[in-house]
């Protein structure tokens, strides 16, 4: 019986660990996960990619960079210039912690003291973290500023290592 009660237990803890992977794919009413996109004017997008909780803050800043590049190859140009940039957490991704209290009790002729010790653990999987970039659309030779990205290049560089984390 105990066993089965510290199976049942461990089985709890890793299920309120695991994370849904993010992947490449348009954001759903279904999945918070994906990328959006807003045309702004001729050649300029805010382009948002919401990664699952516990997405790598890298991967997810890369996904919104391979969404930007597939716009301006669609559009027909080369490159894109990456004007603005915010990267946010929402959730939880604090760890755990410890916490003391005490008290005490007068009740007539007696008296009481207690001493109380808690702890908490965060079991889940951590923050979710977007990234959103305002990006203008370019034709040919890129400029060299750091900035600036050829949108091939992303394209080959990050669209060939997306996988699932």
């Amino acid at each position: 019986m105990k066993r089965l009660i510290a199976l049942a237990f461990s089985a709890a803890i890793l299920t309120g660990c695991a994370s849904s992977p993010t992947l490449y794919a348009p954001q759903t009413a279904q999945s918070r996960a994906g990328y959006t996109e807003y045309r702004l004017e001729a050649g300029r997008y805010r382009v948002t990619f919401q990664g699952n909780p516990g997405a790598p803050v890298n991967q997810v800043s890369d996904y919104a960079l391979l969404r930007s590049a597939e716009l301006a190859l669609r559009d027909g140009y080369d490159w894109f210039r990456v004007a603005d940039r915010v990267t946010q957490q929402t959730g939880s991704g604090s760890g755990s912690t410890l916490s003391i209290g005490g008290g005490s009790g007068s009740y007539g002729r007696s008296s009481a003291v207690g001493v109380g010790l808690g702890t908490s653990f965060n079991l889940g999987p951590g923050p979710a973290v977007s990234s959103s970039m305002e990006v203008v659309f370019g034709k040919g030779t890129p400029p060299r500023d750091a900035d600036v990205y050829d949108a091939r290049a992303i394209v080959r560089t990050v669209g060939q290592g997306r996988a699932a984390v």
